[in-house]
């Protein structure tokens, strides 16, 4: 199970913020939703005195090809942040890129969705997300799937909330063994990138590669075809064109 977030998770890069009720109050909905000072749109933790630093460096990960790929992935339409104003989405940011995705891999896709769905208002799904996120909650999906057995690789999308991904990925990621799998995380974002996706997902994804993610502001969501096409070359899944626009 993941560990509770706190105010000092914020991404190395980003300015150091008050604390998280003010924070939230900015850019909390990132991309597919941003909040309005953190966002619902990313952080190493330092090593030990005296313990030599981890190396940034992996392997990269690939996914075989003829591998069976699921992508999985939560969006919000509604009110969300846009250049430090609001607008309406008719079809949340992740779901803009999601499709691009599908469009572009074969692949099996699932949409999560809340038992209780989130508000359109910006400001109470913020505050609804702060709830969540300090009671380490678990949100019930109201369309969960019984099994990922037969996947072998899984693309987990998801607005950035606050420097992490939604309270209901966790309760998608746990449901399942993810042992022998590759995960490549896919975020929305104001400006925290891919936030704490990789950690989390290494943690509640437990045995799983965690691949390289792709991290796309929010508001520039409809024109990121450019940058699919390119990291899915990157991690190696198949590309139905040469080059995209």
């Amino acid at each position: 199970m993941s560990q509770k977030r706190n105010s000092t998770d914020v991404p190395k890069g980003e300015p150091t913020a008050p604390g998280r009720r003010t924070l939230l109050r900015g850019v909390l909905l990132g991309g597919a939703t941003v909040l309005t000072g953190v966002q619902i749109t990313g952080c190493s933790a330092s090593p030990p005195s005296g313990a030599a630093p981890e190396s940034t460096e992996r392997p990269a990960a690939t996914a075989s090809p003829g591998k069976r790929i699921l992508l999985a992935y939560f969006s919000r339409p509604g009110e969300n942040y846009h250049y430090g104003g609001r607008t309406n989405l008719t079809i949340g940011n992740t779901e803009v890129l999601a499709r691009m995705i599908s469009e572009r891999i074969e692949c099996v896709t699932h949409r999560i969705e809340a038992v209780d769905p989130y508000p359109e208002d910006y400001e109470e799904t913020v505050a609804r997300n702060v709830r969540e996120q300090d009671a380490d909650a678990r949100p019930a999906i109201a369309n969960p799937l019984s099994s990922i057995g037969r996947y072998d690789t899984v693309l987990l999308g998801s607005p950035i909330w606050n420097v992490g991904p939604p309270m209901i990925m966790s309760t998608f990621t746990e449901r399942f063994d993810f042992r022998g799998k590759t995960v490549f995380p896919f975020t929305t974002h104001a400006m925290s990138g891919l936030g704490t996706t990789e950690r989390d997902y290494a943690a509640s994804c437990a045995g799983a590669t965690i691949g390289e993610g792709l991290a796309v502001r929010g508001e520039e969501a409809g024109d990121a075809g450019g940058e699919v096409g390119a990291w899915l070359r990157r991690i190696g899944l198949r590309h139905m064109a040469d080059c995209d626009t």
